[in-house]
């Protein structure tokens, strides 16, 4: 029996005991690739951390400074789209837990 199971950087399928790791794409402008930099959700095209642009726009950076420090190889529309998936990601991280405490709740 296979199983599929989706996380917010790479799909596991195969058997419960063997898990295979594929290049999937998060957005037009984002991937997770496990040949590259771990999996980890980079620009598409470079070995550039979405993590890493995330932190620059957490500390308040303006989103052109940003793409100048890496050469123009990440657009605005680029990091728009990373901040659209790190918004989307913490909210359904949110809903889950809310879930998960209404459940707990009900079964107290």
């Amino acid at each position: 029996m296979k199983t599929f199971k989706r996380y917010a950087d790479t799909i596991l399928i195969g058997e419960p005991h063997m898990k295979v790791r594929k290049r999937i794409e998060l957005g037009k402008y984002i991937i997770s690739d496990p040949k590259l930099c771990g999996g980890e959700p980079t620009f598409k095209g470079t070995r550039i951390l979405v993590k890493d642009v995330l932190y620059f726009v957490a500390q308040g950076l303006d989103w052109d400074s940003i793409s100048n420090e890496y050469h123009g190889l990440v657009s605005r529309e680029a990091i728009a789209e990373a901040v659209g998936l790190a918004s989307a990601a913490l909210l359904e991280k949110i809903e889950r837990r809310t879930q998960q405490a209404e459940k707990q709740r009900q079964a107290a």
